[in-house]
């Protein structure tokens, strides 16, 4: 393992890489654009994908699996569909030796497939709602990639869904757009602002996209989830209809959604530091580390086993009272020999293990230990007695601290702007999220993209999750639409 990060001052990407790569959390593969997860990445996904089926499951959802290979023709039946992932997807040509009759597509995404299924399972209004989700793999060729941002392969979960009507679809949208707002806050500790995307955003065959949007520490923004209300698009692509309560045939109304493998890249961009890995607590794979510091003791094997047994008294200790409180933690004891103390320091600060204990000679005759919460690097003296409630206090304080932490940064970086001069000058000069009123007017939209490399993120959402309108004029063209122009947030991003 390196001994330095680049320091995030310097050059962030850099930073960014280095912390991924010397955490271990991934690796580059062999396959071009493709990454290995590795078992400390992989148990931060286990850890999120756990916690979040729970709360799709909450929401009456089912968890099924669809094949890896789509047939082309599927593609073609939803115009804006194919057109919008013709570009990045992987087509399968030749198999078994011989030249397939029809091609297949490496799923970029699953809505034709799935709803190939729905159609034969759909048959009357008593067959809804149908709430499926699948965590799968999706292979999107990318020409520029980056470890867990932007990857040939990764993994996710979508969710895909049959409603009556409209109305009941886009309540549905709006109920899991919640849910990932949620999750990203008290999970992930990562602030997120709610919004509708615009139409030149949002995914290709939907009727309407809603986003999170997150910031990270350069100031970039992080599309972080996505749900989508699909209205009857590929409903009628592919004849997915239902007999209602009258005996007429209509047809279903849609959603899609889904976070991926790129949240763990959101989490390193967030809370990580230039000593390593942050991790919040409720994502950690390891939460608290207790090393034993022979010292005097490698020579004296009695005061070496009463070492021993007191550091394993402790873990016994915080674990039970982790149990009374009903809070799951992974905790490890470390004697170790073969590696020093200062490296086993500088390893589990690196791999972001929320909190260390060291246990010394010195400390075993005062009745106490050193502790170190990895967000604060300062090391504390606790009693022996009191740090199985203060491990358990701390982790949770530690979750509450990097999101609000996080959540200051966002306020201190996001800017209000008026014209474009103002616009400018704040892209230019502040980076950050830019709120402005717009009238959505697309040549502007152009302008930016092209001018600045910032896209509009998403438009802000009252408490009704309607898109917010103002009285104002749009900083572009300073008209005001006859329903007001929206309050919009762009961003250079991920």
């Amino acid at each position: 393992m390196a001994d330095q990060i680049t320091p995030r001052e310097k050059d962030f990407s850099q930073w960014y890489q280095d912390v991924v790569i010397q955490s271990r959390l991934a690796d580059y593969s062999p396959v071009k654009g493709c990454m290995v997860i590795r078992p400390n990445g992989y148990a931060i996904w286990e850890r999120i994908q756990r916690q979040l089926d729970d709360e799709i499951k909450k929401t009456k959802t089912k968890n099924a699996y669809f094949p890896l290979f789509i047939p082309e023709s599927f593609l073609q039946k939803e115009a804006e569909h194919v057109e919008g992932f013709a570009p990045e997807c992987a087509v399968v040509t030749h198999a078994g030796g011989k030249k397939l009759e029809e091609p297949y597509v490496v799923r970029p995404t699953s809505e034709t497939i799935i709803n190939s299924m729905f159609a034969k399972w759909i048959q009357s209004y008593r067959d809804l709602p149908m709430k499926i989700n699948q965590w799968a793999n999706v292979v999107r060729w990318e020409m520029r990639t980056r470890l867990f941002l932007r990857t040939t392969e990764f993994l996710w979960q979508e969710g895909h869904t049959c409603h009556k009507n409209g109305e009941e679809s886009e309540a549905f949208t709006i109920e899991m757009l919640k849910v990932y707002q949620k999750f990203a806050e008290e999970v992930l500790a990562i602030p997120v602002i709610a919004g509708l995307k615009t139409e030149s955003e949002k995914f290709a065959g939907a009727l309407r996209t809603y986003c999170i949007e997150a910031m990270m520490q350069d100031k970039k923004a992080l599309q972080a989830g996505t749900s989508h209300n699909l209205s009857t698009h590929f409903a009628e692509a592919f004849e997915t209809k239902y007999l209602d309560h009258d005996g007429q045939e209509k047809f279903v109304h849609q959603t899609s959604w889904g976070v991926s493998t790129r949240l763990i890249g959101g989490l390193v961009m967030t809370h990580s530091d230039d000593r390593g890995l942050v991790l919040p607590p409720r994502v950690a794979g390891l939460h608290v580390v207790v090393v034993p510091v022979f010292g005097k003791a490698t020579k004296d094997l009695e005061l070496k086993k009463r070492l021993l047994e007191k550091s394993q008294q402790l873990v016994d200790a915080i674990k039970e009272e982790c149990k009374k409180l009903d809070y799951s933690i992974e905790i490890e004891l470390d004697a170790d020999e073969n590696k020093k103390p200062g490296w086993k320091f500088h390893e589990y600060e690196m791999i972001g293990v929320p909190i260390r204990i060291e246990l010394g000679p010195r400390d075993l005759d005062q009745d106490h230990v050193i502790a170190t919460r990895r967000d604060l690097s300062e090391k504390q003296t606790i009693k022996m007695d009191k740090l199985p409630r203060w491990v358990c206090s701390q982790l949770v304080q530690m979750q509450k601290d990097l999101l609000e932490k996080a959540r200051k940064f966002r306020e201190d970086h996001t800017h209000q702007a008026s014209s474009f001069e103002e616009f400018e000058g704040l892209m230019k000069d502040q980076g950050g999220f830019v709120e402005v009123p717009w009238s959505l007017d697309a040549e502007s939209e152009k302008k930016i993209k092209e001018r600045f490399k910032a896209t509009p993120r998403c438009i802000l959402l009252d408490e009704a999750n309607k898109p917010i309108r103002v009285q104002q004029p749009c900083f572009t063209t300073g008209k005001i639409l006859p329903e007001g122009n929206v309050k919009v947030i762009f961003s250079k991003s991920y």
